[in-house]
Formats: C-alpha cells, structure tokens, sequence
C-alpha cells in the first residue's frame, strides 16, 4: 500500500516568528518542479492524493476480519470525491487510515513524499478530517468554540489579533457570520456541520476529510453542505467526503464506490457509474452488492479503462501485468460508456494541464511551533471552567449536592459529636460519622468525573490528532476537577463536623482538629475523582459509568475500616491498603484519637494500628493517598495512550 499526498500550500512557509499573515497565498498554487521538463512541456500534475494497495484487517472472535482489501485510487489537486458504499463497506476504516487514525496492515502513507507515519507530528498539521460526531461543546458559543482551538492549534507565536482576524475569515468563508454569539447547541444541523469544518479550515490545511457530514439533516441541509464543500474545492483544496447520501453526488469531481469486503468497485466520474454498473438507480447497485456477495467487483474493476485511466494514471503498456488492451467485462450498460474520457486533465498524473484552480493558503505549522504545554494547559483550564459555568443546570447540581449530603448527615444521632464520652461512656458513633463524611466525600469526587473522559472522546481524539498534549489534557481535567471537588468537600465537612463536639486539640495543627479532618476528606475526595477518570478512561460508553460508579462507592464503604476491623485479616487488609477511603478515615482516626474515644473493643486486645494517634501515623495515612491519587493519574495517562493509533502515542 502507498498513499501519497501532494501539499498544495503555497510557497513561502512560516517561520518561528508567526503572525498568521505570512500564512497568506505568495504564488499560483502550482509548486511543482519544472526545472528538469523538456522545454516546452508541462510536467505532470500530481495527484493530491495517491493510495497503492491499502489493506486493514483485524481479528475478531478468533477470525480475521478484512476491513479493506487492497484499495487503490488517485485524487487530483483540488477536486472534490465522495466516497460511497454499502454498510460494512469500510469507508469510515478508509479515511481513518488516511489519516494515521487507524495503521494499515501493509504499505506506507505518503504526504508530499513523505512517509506519514515517520514524519505524523508535522503532517498532521495539514490535514484536516471531521468526524461523523460533532467535535464541539455545546455550551460554548461558536465564536468561544474556534477561539479555544485557535489557541489549541496555532504556532506558539501567533498573536491573539491574527487568531481573530483567522476566526472571521473562516467564519465569513462559511456563510457563518451573525451566528458568532449562537450556543453551539442552538444552531440546525447543517449549521453545526459548518461550525466543524471551519474547525478544522483554521489551520489552512491542505486535504480535508469529512466523515458522514450529511448524515441525519435532510435533504436540503444535505445539499447545504455538499455546496459547501464544492466551494471549498473550488477555492483550491482537496476534499474527500465519505457519505451515505447520493442524493448530491453530482456536485463531486470524482466518485469512490466501496464494495462489501473492503475493495474498491468504482472510481471515475460520477456521471458514468450508473453505465458502468449497468445499473438505472443507486438502489439497483447497493441491491446488487447484497445479492452478488461472492462476485468480484474488484477485479471487474481493474480490469476497466477506468482504472487505467483513475488509478493508474499512466499507459496500459508502461504497467507491468496489464495489457494495453485490458479485457473488460461484460456489463449489461457498458457499451453505453464512452471509450475513453475525454477529459484527462482530472486523470492524475495527464500530461494536460488543467485550469489551475485558486491556491489554498499555506498551512500554520512547521515543526517546533506547536502551543506549548503550559499554553496548551491553560487554554483548556479555561475552556473547562467555561463549559461549566455556561451549563446553569450542572452548576447548580455540583454547589446543591454537598449540601444536600452535609444535611442528610446531621440525621446520625451523636450526643458526643466526635469527642469523648464523659464518665465512663464511650463514644460509638463516632465512627459512624466518620464512615459517611468518608461515603459523602467519595460518592462526590466520583460522580463529578466518571463521566468526564468517555464524554468528550471524539473531542479528545480529534484534539489529540491536531496536536493537544495528552498530559496536559489529563491535567486540566484535574486541576479543575479538583478545585470542584475539594470546595465540595469542605462544604460537606463543615455541615458534618461543626455542629459536633469535637476534641479540643489536633495532630499537626494543635489548636483544632477540623483542619486536619478537612485535609482528609479533601484528599479523598480529589482521590475519588481521579479514581473516576480511570473509569471514565476504561469504559467505552457512558452507560457503563453508573454501575462503576455504584461499585466503587460500595468498595470505598466496605473497605474505610469503620463498618468492622480489618487489620486481623491478612488478605482484606491488604485489598483495603488500595482503598482511599480506609487511609482516609485512618487519618481521620488518628486526628481525633478514635481508639480512646470508642473504648477498648469487647473481645480485642489491640486497636487499628493506621489509627494511632501520632503525627508520623497521621503523615503516613496522608502520604498514602497522595501516592494512590499519583498512581490514579498515571494510570489514566496509559489508559487514553492504549486508545489512541500507533502513529499519535509517540507524539
């Protein structure tokens, strides 16, 4: 397999100092090399993009499934080709693997002669792909939306003035302007679909891939957004749209047709493939694929002068294992087709020059001048905290939800509060309120992440694709995470502790123990919610979070210590070491001296030893979590590395 693909960015590239108006057009479009042409002869147009042999294939259930099967086209320079095909055709698998999404099996990618795998954190850059899924937050509005990923995505020495002055270009190039201060939840689908592609049109990238873009608008967004990538083309990019809709295809330069398996069963015009299949309607062909299961459409294919002429790219005779005169099968329309089309300035590689079409500016990037971490960092702080505070209904849910829960635990009868008994009494719920600031802190830092990752999964993959830092992804997410969290717990602890009894000194602060008891369930909390971005990042749907959510709070509950003694069972007391909630009730423990304030238990002649009221047991407990809550983020740094393709986990 071999995929080439042909930069059509103007010449003058961007140097480090980059203000994105040195982004704008310098010459034609036409960079290629004249210098060794014959005088008088043009030297051939490339293909924008060229694919030998593409293969993918995966196991299944201890089969090996084919997802594309030795697929071959070329796509001149600023054309736009849409890609059909049954369900299960590979289509999606096909712009995945264009992409560096998905490693294919055999060959290599190309871009501009270079291998896309070696040379992806460059190469990325200049393509550009929207998924099936909209890749924005609903809660921003479109302007904030592109504002973020400008800042995501330009070289670190773009200004904010040149991000603007990118934003509206983009925003006017897609009929988009007036809808600057429109949520991106409140626009029609059609409007979404341009949002998105002017997502990725920020960067100026040279090949743009879209994923299913039609897919559930009807038919007149349909035709809204195909007019919108044949504008697109012809302003001088490459286009490839993969689409169930045939509805429009005639707006296309070129067509794709995926037969079941994985290989190519049409490529040319798209006016000519209802005679090639000697078919009268799109139904009559799909029909055909479901029924003709077992024939060869791929080898129908390469025996027709369409391949000759849209693969190939070059004489019969110059092919090694094809004759000049390829037999080509007998279809029912096929006489109905011209011999030869005529029109060879769209065949890649023609000698004849084309009308050359308005050259697409020059990408952004050259290599060392992506956003840097902490850049990266902040914008997504930002972005986070914005997505929050715009969603009103969440917001309230995240300030109601500790108070709720402080209130409910004023229900727990304890006459001592968390001091000792006077007289010979002991204090026995004590440990009760304990084990529900320790549920209460758990269940809070839990719920607010265990959904945070696997819900933004297209928006971190797109990202991650166009450059986003891993790390600084994952950090953002906790630093903001966090800072929620630990405010709910110290809500939650005040309304549990405070109106208590409560020892009048602590461990490390000898003035009250309530800063101490606080830190505790903070730590706890901000644990939990790490804990929870481990699932989010190890579930696959988000139906999958609420039982694990569930499971994790009944964990936290069974293993706090508090509910029956765990330190005479060698096997239970070691599964709990991995327990947050039992260092944290120790170290709660330890700050009140629970063990003199509950008595000697009937029948034990020793007590909890994480619950010794010392400073260096009180450490220890804290330290323990810190390296739980460590071990929770690195976690989830390997765990959303495993998701992403091969190309992307060394970048």
């Amino acid at each position: 397999m071999q995929v080439q693909l042909q930069d059509d960015r103007v010449t003058g590239a961007v140097g480090t100092t980059g203000a994105l108006d040195t982004l704008d057009a310098r010459n034609t479009g036409d960079t290629r090399d004249t210098r060794d042409a014959p005088a008088g002869d043009a030297a051939p147009a490339p293909a924008a993009l060229a694919v030998r042999g593409l293969s993918v294939a995966v196991r299944h259930r201890g089969a090996t499934r084919t997802l594309l099967d030795d697929v071959g086209f070329d796509v001149p320079e600023h054309k736009l080709v849409a890609v059909v095909g049954p369900s299960g055709s590979g289509k999606s698998t096909l712009l995945r693997a264009l992409t560096g999404s998905v490693p294919a099996d055999s060959g290599e990618v190309r871009y501009a002669g270079r291998e896309l795998r070696a040379d992806y954190a460059e190469l990325r850059h200049r393509i550009g792909l929207v998924p099936q899924d909209d890749v924005l937050h609903p809660q921003l509005t479109v302007k904030s939306a592109l504002r973020y990923a400008a800042a995501l995505r330009f070289p670190r020495t773009t200004t904010e003035a040149d991000r603007e002055r990118r934003i509206d270009e983009v925003l006017a190039g897609l009929r988009l302007t007036g809808f600057e201060d429109a949520r991106v939840s409140t626009l029609s689908g059609g409007q979404r679909k341009r949002v998105s592609v002017a997502l990725e049109l920020l960067t100026k990238p040279s090949v743009l891939f879209l994923d299913e873009p039609t897919s559930g608008l009807d038919p007149g967004m349909d035709r809204e957004v195909m007019r919108m990538l044949r504008g697109l083309t012809d302003e001088g990019r490459t286009v490839l749209v993969v689409t169930h809709s045939v509805a429009e295809l005639q707006m296309c330069d070129l067509l794709l047709v995926m037969a079941p398996g994985g290989s190519v069963a049409y490529y040319g015009p798209p006016g000519e493939a209802m005679a090639f299949f000697g078919c009268e309607t799109w139904a009559d062909v799909f029909h055909a694929f479901a029924c003709q299961w077992d024939r060869d459409w791929a080898g129908e294919y390469r025996s027709s002068l369409h391949y000759l002429e849209y693969c190939v790219g070059a004489p019969a005779d110059a092919l090694p294992g094809i004759s000049a005169a390829p037999a080509v099968p007998d279809l029912p329309a096929r006489a109905a087709l011209p011999a030869q089309r005529s029109s060879r300035e769209d065949r890649p590689g023609s000698s004849a020059r084309a009308t050359p079409a308005p050259p697409a500016s020059a990408s952004c990037f050259q290599p060392g001048t992506e956003p840097r971490w902490g850049s990266q960092l902040r914008t997504l702080i930002r972005r986070y905290v914005a997505v929050i505070f715009a969603d009103r209904g969440h917001l309230m849910l995240l300030a109601a939800l500790p108070v709720i829960m402080g209130l409910l635990s004023l229900a727990i009868p304890s006459s001592s509060g968390l001091a000792a008994a006077a007289g010979p009494a002991v204090n026995t719920d004590a440990a009760t309120v304990l084990l529900v600031l320790a549920v209460g802190s758990c269940l809070t830092g839990a719920a607010n992440a265990v959904r945070e990752l696997i819900k933004e999964r297209g928006v971190y993959d797109r990202e991650r694709a166009a450059g986003l830092s891993r790390s600084a992804y994952v950090m953002s997410k906790a630093i903001v995470l966090g800072a929620i969290t630990a405010a709910q717990t110290v809500v939650l602890s005040a309304m549990c502790l405070l109106p208590r009894r409560l020892p009048a000194h602590g461990l490390v602060i000898s003035d009250s123990p309530v800063p101490e008891l606080i830190v505790a369930a903070m730590l706890l909390g901000v644990v939990s919610m790490l804990l929870g971005l481990v699932v989010s990042a190890v579930v696959r749907t988000s139906e999958k979070t609420m039982p694990l959510l569930v499971l994790i709070t009944v964990v936290e509950v069974v293993f706090c210590g508090s509910l029956f003694p765990l330190f005479h069972s060698p096997v239970l007391e070691q599964l709990a070491w991995l327990s947050p909630s039992r260092w944290a009730v120790a170290a709660q423990a330890a700050t009140i001296d629970l063990p003199h304030i509950m008595g000697p238990p009937q029948g034990r002649t020793t007590t909890d030893p994480l619950w010794q009221h010392a400073i260096s047991q009180w450490g220890t407990d804290v330290g323990a979590l810190a390296l739980l809550g460590t071990a929770c983020l690195v976690a989830v740094l390997r765990l959303l590395r495993r998701h992403e393709s091969a190309v992307l986990r060394g970048c």
